[in-house]
């Protein structure tokens, strides 16, 4: 890809981005003028009631941000790592495994603090990831895309299921988990930010430094190694960057699903294969994705909202089917 295309598209998405910023700071059950907006951001002192709403979606805003960044990003590391086009959390089971750990959590620990609900879908994702890569590698040809996708899908059925066994009984964590199910960044405070930041820090950091390893790794194993490049430590540190992100997100704002999905794809198609571009534009277009959703969830809910995870499924789930056609699931 040219240098001139690389600097458009760079530039043309930090502009999407402060657009989006901007309409989520103004658009929702009361819409606020951009120069209240403007007022808001720039004075500590707030003096009407506009200045007043604004400051309260600043922390919702920030965490839309940072969330779908590390979604995107999240896509594109499993993509990388398994070699799998259609791999991302939700398909290989991370956010239902982080989901089953929460749910236990909120039932049997009486968990209710941001930290909490962090340590808990960690683990859930965590557990869910290597069980997941223990299945699809069994048999002939080890964790092939196809081998990966079908044993992510069914792990994900088989937990949803455990989730509805343990929440139909308990009326109280049928309650407190609902909503979280859903996936919604309208619950955010910046001492929930705080508990997810340091994660999301990391997963980035280390998802940039080992992107150029995994553009080798896509020459394909045989290749990598004769390059110098040890695969086996590549996908595990690959893996964690990936649960860092997915878990830290999905702890905080519920399974949200298809960005890590969709995102990747369409900076696939702009920037070609390379993952040292491809990594910082999904976090990008993560952000993006993710922000614009929350809004058109405000809008077209009001006076009440959609949740985020409810637009991103609606837009999502036809880019799966296209995908799933055009790419005939075939390794990247």
């Amino acid at each position: 890809m040219k240098h001139s295309k690389i600097t458009t598209l760079v530039i043309g998405s930090l502009i999407l981005l402060l657009l989006c910023g901007l309409a989520s700071l103004a658009f929702g059950a009361r819409i606020v003028g951009f120069d209240d907006v403007i007022n808001a951001i720039i004075h500590s002192e707030r003096s009407t009631l506009n200045e007043i709403v604004v400051s309260e979606r600043i922390p919702r805003t920030v965490f839309g941000l940072l969330a779908g960044a590390a979604l995107g990003v999240s896509g594109a590391l499993m993509q990388a790592i398994t070699r799998n086009p259609i791999a991302d959390p939700s398909i290989l089971g991370v956010n239902t495994g982080a989901s089953l750990f929460v749910v236990i959590g909120i039932a049997f620990f009486n968990l209710g603090t941001a930290s909490g609900y962090i340590i808990f879908a960690l683990a859930g994702a965590t557990i869910t990831s290597i069980f997941v890569y223990g299945i699809g590698s069994m048999g002939y040809g080890g964790a092939t895309p196809i081998k990966l996708a079908l044993a992510g899908t069914a792990t994900s059925a088989a937990l949803t299921s455990l989730v509805n066994a343990i929440i139909l009984p308990r009326t109280e964590v049928m309650n407190a988990f609902r909503f979280w199910q859903v996936g919604s960044i309208g619950g955010a405070t910046w001492k929930g930010i705080a508990a997810v930041l340091p994660f999301i820090i990391i997963g980035l950091g280390i998802a940039i430094i080992i992107s150029p390893a995994l553009d080798t790794l896509a020459l394909g194993d045989d290749a990598a190694v004769g390059l110098g490049v040890r695969t086996g430590v590549v996908r595990l540190v690959g893996a964690i960057a990936g649960i860092l992100l997915c878990g830290a997100t999905t702890a905080l704002a519920g399974p949200i699903a298809f960005i890590g999905l969709m995102v990747p794809h369409v900076m696939r198609l702009f920037c070609g294969p390379n993952l040292r571009l491809i990594i910082p534009m999904s976090a990008l277009g993560g952000a993006i994705l993710l922000t614009i959703s929350d809004v058109l969830g405000r809008l077209i809910g009001s006076p009440s909202e959609l949740e985020a995870g409810i637009i991103t499924a609606f837009l999502g789930a036809p880019i799966l089917i296209i995908i799933a056609k055009k790419a005939k699931v075939k390794a990247l």
